[in-house]
């Protein structure tokens, strides 16, 4: 007698299918930070190497070059604080856009939901971005510049930015099994991101942009961890952040519509 084993068709039996497989997220999850570090010279320094140099590059070319104001805040410090949810979302969006490819063998033998793959890719990036998170902490400490009552909505912005990297990576798995163009494509976007995104400037000294930069959702969520993290020298852009939420929320409901869509033949196409 021969079984076959099928995804149910049912959205609500999928996601009850999705909580059921929570520790094969675990697993995945635990295993892409061990094979990520593994012979690694320098280990877990690569997650501080990347950032610590955009913020030098950064800072020598928006604050000495350019002459961007910072508001009376130490420029590595505001760089810095825009790397933080950037890092987080690019190392999600990255990860997420080849996850199925790199899992193929794994695809195509077992069922499970999909949707597992490309979110234990974010759970990655969360370790990343806790090393981030310790070398950001050295710096205030360096730079004598303390958060206040506002970094308890810190987590917010935090799970805004994955998020964001979840809508949007689950369009790129999806368009990343069908046409592997997209492995290209992604770095290419990520490194036109990084400049069309105010990390290496603040958004309020380009007044005349600030509605253009507030389409990307990155921006919202830049001002937010620097509203958290700098106290009050940044204030924050209501209109960016309704920004962020909208097309957040868009990217979720679009990408995982599509992701659903298309999942039912990854198997065959992969």
């Amino acid at each position: 007698m021969k079984i076959e084993i099928t995804a149910n068709q049912q959205d609500k039996a999928y996601w009850h299918d999705l909580w059921r497989y929570r520790e094969l997220l675990g697993f995945l999850a635990w295993r892409d930070v061990k094979v990520r570090y593994k012979q690694a010279v320098l280990g877990a320094a690569w997650a501080i190497f990347q950032p610590a140099v955009t913020m030098i590059v950064f800072t020598f070319v928006f604050g000495r070059m350019a002459g961007m104001p910072a508001g009376g805040i130490p420029y590595p410090l505001l760089v810095m604080a825009g790397l933080l949810p950037w890092q987080l979302f690019s190392a999600g969006l990255s990860g997420a856009g080849g996850s199925l490819v790199s899992n193929t063998n794994l695809v195509s033998k077992v069922y499970f939901p999909r949707l597992i793959i490309p979110m234990s890719a974010l759970a990655v990036s969360l370790v990343d971005f806790g090393i981030v998170g310790v070398l950001y902490s050295a710096m205030m400490v360096w730079f004598e510049v303390y958060p206040t009552w506002r970094i308890l909505f810190l987590p917010v912005f935090t799970a805004l930015a994955l998020l964001v990297a979840f809508g949007a990576g689950t369009w790129l798995t999806a368009l990343t099994v069908r046409y592997r163009d997209f492995r290209f494509i992604t770095p290419f976007l990520l490194q036109v991101g990084v400049f069309l995104s105010p990390i290496g400037y603040r958004s309020d000294t380009l007044p005349n942009w600030r509605d253009i930069l507030a389409l990307n959702p990155l921006t919202g969520i830049i001002d937010g961890f620097r509203w958290c993290l700098l106290g009050n020298s940044v204030q924050l852009d209501p209109k960016a952040l309704l920004s962020s939420v909208i097309v957040t929320t868009v990217l979720i409901v679009t990408g995982v519509w599509y992701f659903r869509r298309t999942e039912r033949t990854l198997a065959d196409v992969i």
